[in-house]
């Protein structure tokens, strides 16, 4: 088995260690070379199990196993059900004959355990991991349209009962850390090192040779009990309804998967369960929602932070001290951000007292990692030592990356800028979290123009994973290399796009509220407006966005780009100058759309200025959410405001709160039905009725005839 992926070894007391180890790949996936290497290994075992007393699984790789092959996967259409049911179906019967070969089976895992990688470890009798941090351990399949089609859901209903593995693992796809799993029962022993993980699931399988699953155990009953238990036939009614409400009635069909299939699951024998789970999963594989999902949130994502949009010539640059101007909320969140990887951070603002209080922000989000058992008081300490309060720009001095946060202000930000320039080193990189302020203008504020760049954050920082870095008229390749590497740096995802007014993410994120706001005075009543946006799988709706930005952003905003020369007005905006005029700016004053106190409620006088009546259909709403940010990402790419798909994708997921389920904005134009030319057709029919806002561009009527996709005219 010279070309094999599992290297087999086998000691005189006759423990097998089989090492998974794909020579033609930094991680070991369920790709056709495992398949028959595994087949091999299990015939192997049961050929020669008279001489096996034990059975020890591990890895070479830095990862135990890194789960399915979504190259694959991505390619299932509907037409393919058969061969993909044979191909899942042939990995179980394997992970099958292995916890049923007679002899005791140990996964000693040593590195992340996720999907594919624990539904190996879960068909073994005993499970030790390594006790490291970094480490984890999950089922995440549905976070990409899925479920674990290799037996993760059986064997975790099964081992941890139904209402635990539902909550705890399947339903979110949590990934735990080694204590938090060894405490939940999905794993058995904790190792300090390498010598002592393999050395224990050995000393166990010796230790244990009668060892056998708990399901295949005569006389053994699932914690909590079975779908016939009356205790838990009683609580089964409301898990849809509670899903429907968790997912806010998005159509994602993976949780309802996962639900049926583990309930299902419980109330025939095992063999049989796993057939029912593998035709769930061959629905979710073959369906359109986990090829958008693994397009976007595996494939897209990876490539852009692999550094697909980075300029490759510029060598890798780290921060070594950063400094941030303005420590309001967002400035303070920029802080933690840095101070986290062990970056040093001089925080500074008008006077120390104010920067002051921009450290206590952080200093309460450290509290809360203490107060969880995330973080020992210790390392608190030395993580809030880092953050250096100031109000003096000398202690700028030895900075190589500034980051400024102040108010959105051209001049107050040519200042900050020029002063901080003065003080940091000759050469730092000059960065502005501006998210709607030209960068070629801001940088005629400083003398190194080449050195600025856009590097605009999301709130709240410390839960927001996108940057969007904005490439000014002169901002050179080195300048946005080093803003790249710093934004990988702190573990965040960078998407690249041009110099415009509004970017790419504030620009189609305008797009999105103010619909909602035109919607409200085209008479659909408030709350319809709100569940169109979330039935349609955004995560919150366009008035209440509009409440938490405040109403008086968007008047601002397009004041300013009044003075620019647009002419275009969007009939959104007199819906909000109508409330402003009212007094409501939104919810930092306590009242918009919504009263805010004392618990959030449409505000009644909303049906007076604007009559409710049945001039919009349901579906209308909900698709003019959607096309209105498609077709604006459309214009974005036409101009070269964006220039990778993508960028578009993750940015419109991961920063504005496209819906996932469709894999991004312009995967949604490329996977709508009919294609691009469906689109552009559907696209036109907006338009006609409801205004020249939701007219295609010419590069989507390019792609239409002949039929093409958006992905490939981006790349061509």
């Amino acid at each position: 088995m010279s070309d094999s992926t599992i290297r087999w070894e086998s000691d005189a007391d006759g423990v097998v260690v089989l090492t998974l180890d794909d020579p033609s790949s930094s991680a070991n996936t369920m790709n056709d070379a495992y398949v028959r290497s595994m087949a091999e290994v299990v015939d192997r075992l049961e050929a020669g199990k008279e001489q096996v007393r034990g059975v020890v699984v591990t890895s070479a790789k830095k990862t135990f196993f890194a789960g399915g092959n979504l190259g694959s996967l991505i390619q299932a259409g509907p037409e393919s059900k058969d061969d993909v049911l044979a191909q899942v179906t042939l990995v179980k019967s394997q992970l099958r004959r292995l916890e049923t070969l007679g002899v005791p089976v140990a996964a000693a895992i040593n590195g992340a355990a996720l999907g594919g990688g624990l539904e190996i470890a879960l068909a073994c009798h005993h499970r030790v991991v390594l006790d490291d941090p970094k480490v984890k351990l999950g089922l995440p399949e549905v976070t990409l349209g899925l479920l674990p089609g290799g037996g993760g859901v059986v064997r975790t209903v099964r081992l941890l009962g139904l209402t635990t593995a539902l909550l705890e693992l399947l339903l979110q796809g949590q990934q735990l850390r080694p204590e938090k799993a060894l405490k939940l029962g999905l794993v058995h022993e904790l190792a300090a090192d390498r010598d002592e993980l393999v050395a224990k699931a050995r000393a166990w399988v010796l230790a244990n040779p009668d060892a056998a699953q708990p399901w295949d155990t005569k006389g053994y009953k699932v914690p909590g009990g079975t779908p016939s238990t009356p205790s838990l036939a009683s609580t089964l009614p409301a898990f849809p309804a509670n899903l429907t409400k968790q997912l806010k009635g998005a159509p994602y069909p993976a949780p309802y998967a996962i639900l049926s299939a583990a309930v299902e699951s419980l109330q025939v024998d095992v063999d049989t369960a796993f057939t029912v789970e593998g035709r769930y999963f061959v629905d979710l594989v073959t369906g359109q929602i986990s090829t958008n999902m693994i397009q976007a949130l595996w494939f897209d994502l990876n490539a852009i932070n692999g550094g697909a949009s980075r300029p490759s010539g510029p060598e890798a640059h780290a921060a070594s001290k950063v400094g941030v101007l303005g420590a309001g909320m967002m400035g303070a969140g920029i802080a933690h951000s840095f101070a986290k990887v062990g970056v040093e951070v001089v925080l500074k603002d008008v006077s120390t007292e104010a920067a002051q209080k921009g450290k206590a922000h952080v200093e309460g989000l450290v509290g809360k990692q203490v107060s969880r058992g995330r973080m020992s008081q210790e390392k608190a300490d030395a993580f809030l030592a880092r953050i250096t309060p100031t109000g003096d720009a000398a202690d700028l001095a030895g900075c190589d990356v500034i980051v400024e946060a102040v108010f959105e202000d051209t001049a107050l930000k040519h200042r900050v800028l020029s002063e901080a320039e003065a003080a940091a080193l000759p050469d730092a990189l000059l960065a502005s979290n501006t998210s709607t302020l030209p960068i070629t203008g801001l940088a005629e504020g400083v003398q190194r123009p080449a050195d600025v760049v856009g590097m605009h954050f999301f709130s709240p920082v410390d839960k927001m994973p996108l940057v969007e870095l904005i490439v000014g008229e002169r901002t050179s390749d080195e300048a946005l290399a080093r803003a790249y590497d710093v934004v990988r740096q702190i573990g965040k995802t960078p998407i690249v796009v041009q110099d415009s007014r509004g970017f790419f993410t504030s620009r189609v994120f305008g797009t999105l509220v103010l619909e909602g706001a035109a919607l409200l005075a085209e008479g659909l009543a408030p709350m319809s407006i709100e569940r169109a946006a979330l039935q349609a799988g955004f995560p919150a709706g366009p008035l209440t966005l509009l409440d938490e930005v405040t109403l008086t952003l968007p008047l601002k905003i397009r004041d300013e780009a009044a003075k620019a020369g647009a002419t275009d007005d969007h009939p959104g905006i007199a819906v909000l100058r109508a409330l402003v005029e009212q007094g409501r700016t939104g919810k930092s004053a306590g009242k918009g759309f919504f009263d805010w106190q004392p618990e959030k409620r449409v505000w009644p006088g909303l049906t007076e200025l604007f009559p409710s009546s049945d001039a919009v259909p349901f579906t209308d709403a909900q698709e003019r959410l959607l096309f209105v940010m498609a077709v604006e990402t459309a214009r974005c790419v036409e101009e070269k405001v964006l220039n990778s798909v993508e960028d578009a994708n993750i940015g419109s997921i991961m920063g504005i709160g496209f819906p996932p389920l469709y894999g991004g904005v312009l995967q949604y134009v490329d996977q709508y039905a009919g294609g691009v030319a469906g689109f552009v057709a559907r696209a036109d029919e907006l338009a006609d009725r409801y205004g020249e806002r939701f007219r295609p561009p010419a590069i989507l009527l390019e792609r239409a005839v002949p039929a093409g996709s958006v992905r490939a005219a981006v790349a061509g």
